[in-house]
């Protein structure tokens, strides 16, 4: 800084103690006139920052006890969902219990009702089969009745027509 300015302001700026220590008294001066200008501006700052919070509390006081009164209604609403989950729960486990029970009650009709169902087959096959050899034992017995009054049929009119080539007077009647 000191090579710019003037020559003459230089030398005489240099030689006097007296003005050097003038000019750094006033520099301290300026400094603390500025310190304090801003120490000024900053409380100044720093109340109108007071006076803004203490109106936005003032203007955020109903909305802190609309707030507060908003969560103790969530908190409600989240207790009554959470009883009725539980309750719902309970209610499925419940049923689920249910349907195990029932479905093994189930399991164990189906089994009777096919044991039921290999015994009337059985019977059936068994009934069946005693009709079957009946009939056949019908139909053979009928075969062998008819086949022996054939027989017999054959034997008979074999012996009249013996008879009858005996017998001179059965010739007259036919």
């Amino acid at each position: 800084m000191l090579h710019r300015l003037p020559a003459t302001l230089q030398s005489n700026t240099l030689q006097d103690p007296t003005l050097i220590s003038t000019l750094a008294d006033i520099a301290i001066i300026l400094v603390g006139v500025a310190i304090l200008a801003a120490s000024v501006v900053l409380v100044l700052l720093a109340l109108r920052v007071n006076a803004t919070l203490k109106s936005l509390s003032q203007n955020l006081g109903p909305v802190s006890d609309r707030a507060r009164s908003i969560s103790d209604n969530v908190e409600f609403i989240t207790q009554a969902l959470r009883t009725d989950v539980e309750r719902l729960n309970a209610s499925v486990k419940g049923l689920n219990d249910r349907l195990h029970q029932a479905s093994g009650h189930m399991e164990q009709r189906i089994e009777e009702f096919n044991a039921l169902m290999e015994v009337i087959q059985s019977e059936a096959e068994g009934a069946f089969i005693k009709t079957a050899a009946a009939v056949r034992g019908v139909k053979e017995g009928a075969q062998k009745l008819s086949k022996a009054a054939r027989t017999k049929t054959r034997r008979t009119e074999a012996s009249d027509q013996e008879a009858n080539a005996n017998d001179p007077a059965s010739e007259s009647f036919e």
